[in-house]
């Protein structure tokens, strides 16, 4: 017996000293560390596919380009990062070359990692190297030709790309400073927020200006108080990442998916952070004119409205608080953008849930009812009444996306 239990202490000691080298000496707090940073930065979203091991990748990204595959990032040696070493690693974060020195492409955000501290990478890194291996093989690089050649990666990146950890802003303070690293950094949330130009680069300018993905739009989050986030208040983005919902809106398609695997999971004081910075200084608001209410798409919008809809979102447009979202002043209804709102009546939607909010409420299907027309009425009544003011929803706008949505 005493022999037996020596063994076991023997291959226990074993164990937890492979386990530090692995992982260059990192402490438990370290590892912890990097699981809080990956859940930061959402890693899930791209590598870990529903039914597979975590971080096996496999999952599809759609580019305008065509399609990548999010790569098996578990320590397996032979599909995944095993035999790579941390400076393996810290150069795909900082410069977006893998190990083997080609280019990476831009659906990977290394425009945004190259902000992350070498120290929070060393995190990441250690707490990836405790993930199960997962001997799954995935062919990333699905794109046509002439996309398929990683060559024209060098003049994407004299373009887009500017190498460098993130700097503070010496005149603002340590909280904003922190959102700004989050936002700018691990976070990515230009990836989906920001309009991209003819290269898929982020158009300069325009950060976090919204931005279309996937048929969704991903709605302005500056602080301009008609389209973006500028009348809502630290507390109520803070609110909206945590849960879900606030009373401006509830998160749905790829957002709710970011909430459920990422943002719910953030502590209060950086959430807090994100939200002192997204609000910045604030902007004045522009001066935007509705849709004269007497023209035919309007009133033929307000009589659908009034007989589809308000029933939850109420005659006002108020909705009801954390279950129906509000119309009324909200800045995905005020977006340049309409595509998120056709498509969520031509094929509803269900929030997402988290445990704060765990209602996930549920917007019927309209597409087998609503003509194309009755859909751009509809809408284009909902972005020029209750203090909205937006651009007309055409009927071809509504019909092209529907197109869309059963060729896939």
């Amino acid at each position: 017996m005493k022999t037996y239990l020596t063994l076991c202490a023997g291959l226990l000691s074993l164990a937890f000293n492979v386990a530090q080298a692995q992982t260059g000496g990192d402490s438990w707090n370290l590892v912890e560390r990097g699981r809080y940073l990956t859940n930061l930065g959402d890693c899930a979203a791209c590598h870990s596919a529903p039914g597979q091991p975590a971080f096996s990748g496999g999952v599809n990204i759609d580019t305008p380009f065509g399609r990548l595959v999010g790569a098996n990032i578990t320590p397996d040696p032979d599909y995944g990062l095993g035999r790579w070493d941390f400076e393996d690693f810290q150069n795909v974060m900082s410069n977006g070359h893998n190990r083997e020195g080609m280019r990476l492409y831009g659906a990977m955000p290394f425009t945004a990692y190259t902000k992350v501290t070498r120290a929070d990478n060393e995190a990441i890194w250690a707490y990836l190297q405790t993930v199960q291996p997962a001997a799954r093989p995935v062919q990333t690089n699905l794109l046509p030709f002439p996309f398929n050649v990683r060559l024209s990666l060098i003049g994407w990146n004299m373009l887009n790309f500017t190498q460098g950890e993130f700097k503070p802003d010496p005149s603002k303070s340590a909280q904003f400073n922190r959102g700004a690293y989050i936002v700018e950094g691990l976070g990515h949330c230009g990836t989906c927020h920001t309009p991209k130009g003819l290269t898929g680069g982020d158009k300069s300018g325009q950060f976090l200006a919204g931005a279309n993905l996937q048929g969704w739009v991903a709605p302005d989050i500056t602080a301009n108080p008609h389209s973006g986030i500028g009348a809502w208040t630290p507390q109520e983005i803070v609110e909206y990442l945590k849960t879900g919902t606030n009373r401006f809106d509830t998160a749905s398609g790829p957002m709710a998916e970011e909430v459920d695997h990422s943002s719910r999971h953030w502590n209060d004081e950086d959430l807090m952070a994100v939200a002192v910075y997204l609000k910045g200084d604030g902007q004045p608001a522009p001066k935007v004119e509705p849709l004269a209410a007497d023209t035919p798409n309007m009133r033929a919008g307000k009589a659908i409205y009034a007989d589809r809809c308000s029933a939850c979102h109420v005659s006002t447009g108020e909705g009801a608080p954390h279950l129906f979202p509000r119309l009324a002043m909200a800045p995905l209804v005020n977006g340049a953008d309409a595509g998120s709102l056709i498509r969520v009546v031509l094929t509803g939607s269900r929030a997402g849930a988290t445990d704060a909010a765990p209602t996930a409420p549920a917007m019927p299907s309209f597409g087998w009812n609503l003509s194309d027309a009755d859909i751009a009425n509809v809408l284009t009544y909902v972005r020029n009444t209750w203090g909205n003011a937006a651009p007309a929803v055409s009927s071809s706008d509504v019909a092209s996306l529907r197109e869309s949505l059963q060729a896939r």
